[in-house]
């Protein structure tokens, strides 16, 4: 199996690890309180890196001792933006969670070119202005159907607005330092840091009545998280980033494509989605302005 290959692969792991996320955090809230998911994910993740990296690479746990400043303020906002989409989620739906958290890629790309002096294309501005278009679209048609909840659709609009932008203020702060501490180091803090941050506000109460069900989503959750990262990190080692942002990229379309045939087999365990024509025009164009966005010539070897 070539490089190349591999790569694709596990990057179409990770598109399907966060088009799942979404829906099985709306399943998870009707249960278990945001803040209480949040830190589960985050303890996961971090409790199976731990272990691996303490039989790897015991040195790299010093990172945990003392982080650099940059550091710490993108472990705040990963923080933010795992709360932010978790709220977003709670107080919309899966598939418009999805599609406005698609802006932290698009403002990323916009960062690379104002603070990492990358050369920005014709088709890229086109990307910016298509990306622009959709998003406005998107969210005047979903507002119109949002009847008797439209200060609600709002509220989870600005959370999954702000999760974007803490996601993106987190990847500029972790591309600037990969040139001195490995992913995995990183990764330790920005997993552990959030752990303890959230621990104040867990309710273990609630969860001594879970059932297994629920514990299974619950743990799934924090697998979810653990698979995507660790996959999108290989799909990086192994091709080209625009080759895989781009495949990540199509994580709303199978949220969207589950979340119909959920409501088409008519299941009581989510929340039904609203869309009209115009608002699956407007998510499509949003998804193309960002592949654009995203999107470098590949060249022939």
């Amino acid at each position: 199996m070539s490089n190349n290959l591999k790569g694709i692969i596990y990057a179409g792991i990770t598109a399907i690890c966060f088009g799942f996320l979404a829906i099985m955090l709306k399943v998870a809230v009707q249960k278990v309180e945001p803040e209480t998911i949040v830190w589960f994910r985050f303890v996961i993740s971090f409790a199976i890196l731990a272990s691996w990296q303490t039989y790897r690479n015991p040195q790299s746990l010093k990172i945990l001792v003392k982080p650099p400043l940059l550091l710490v303020i993108a472990a705040l906002g990963l923080s933010w933006n795992y709360m932010g989409f978790m709220l977003g989620v709670h107080y919309t739906s899966p598939s418009n969670a999805q599609l406005i958290i698609q802006s932290g890629t698009i403002s990323l790309a916009l960062a690379g070119f104002i603070f990492f002096k990358e050369k920005i294309r014709k088709w890229q501005i086109g990307g910016f202005i298509l990306a622009g278009i959709g998003f406005v679209l998107f969210y005047q048609e979903q507002i119109k159907l949002m009847i008797g909840i439209e200060d609600r659709y709002n509220l989870g609009v600005m959370f999954t607005f702000t999760s974007a932008m803490a996601w993106a203020i987190y990847a500029i702060l972790q591309k600037s330092m990969l040139t001195k501490y490995s992913p995995a180091s990183l990764n330790l803090f920005l997993f552990g840091f959030p752990s303890l941050l959230y621990l104040p506000f867990v309710n273990f109460a609630s969860l001594a009545n879970l059932g297994w069900i629920w514990w299974a989503l619950i743990i799934s959750l924090g697998l979810n998280t653990f698979i995507a990262y660790t996959s999108l990190a290989m799909a990086l080692r192994y091709t080209e980033a625009n080759k895989v942002s781009i495949i990540v990229l199509l994580n709303p379309m199978i949220t969207f494509i589950t979340m119909g045939i959920l409501a088409w087999l008519n299941v009581s365990w989510v929340e039904n989605e609203r869309f009209s024509v115009f608002s699956l025009i407007g998510a499509a164009i949003v998804l193309a302005g960002a592949i654009l966005v995203v999107g470098k010539p590949f060249r022939k070897k």
